[in-house]
């Protein structure tokens, strides 16, 4: 970071469309469990379809935001924690389109958050085993692109805090990074 602030990140409208496309599908191995508590509540599934639409060449305009901010409100309506980090998961996913190119520890979370919080979702889900949170992880590692890394790459590693799914993001964030690009 310089004087002025961070520096700039070079960021394409494809590499915005990898990164949610990433997080969507992150985003999607969870979606049940916030669907068997709030099966009414269509707005995380909303989120992620808006989200998808996006990585497949839609527009990156209000419906997208909307549908992160829903799904935000979604999970702030659930008091179940697993399905409440499967909410945010779908957020995640439909709030990675705004990657900021700005080189900010921060910006990780618009890379990874997604796939942190299914995979604390999947491990809360299955009694707070961390074993499933990490397996999760791996199985998101395998869907990490090249490019997505690439992006990753931009970007100084994740910040620290964020309890247990700061936790599932930093180690997603190092296993990737030593991978390097594909």
């Amino acid at each position: 970071m310089s004087e002025a602030g961070p520096e700039p990140v070079p960021l394409s409208r494809q590499d915005l469309r990898e990164v949610t496309a990433f997080a969507a599908t992150c985003a999607r191995t969870v979606l049940a469990v916030f669907e068997a508590d709030r099966p009414d509540d269509p707005r995380p599934r909303r989120a992620l379809d808006t989200a998808r639409e996006f990585a497949r060449g839609g527009e990156r305009g209000k419906a997208l935001r909307d549908a992160a901010w829903a799904a935000l409100k979604a999970a702030q309506a659930t008091e179940d924690a697993a399905a409440r980090e499967a909410a945010r998961a779908a957020m995640a996913a439909a709030g990675a389109a705004y990657l900021h190119p700005l080189a900010k520890a921060t910006q990780v979370k618009h890379i990874l958050g997604s796939a942190a919080h299914a995979a604390r979702a999947a491990e809360l889900a299955a009694g707070d085993d961390r074993a499933v949170g990490e397996d999760h992880l791996r199985r998101a590692a395998g869907h990490a692109t090249g490019p997505l890394v690439d992006v990753l790459g931009r970007y100084p590693a994740a910040p620290p805090g964020g309890g247990r799914t700061g936790e599932l993001l930093r180690r997603l964030d190092a296993a990737l990074r030593d991978r390097g690009p594909r």
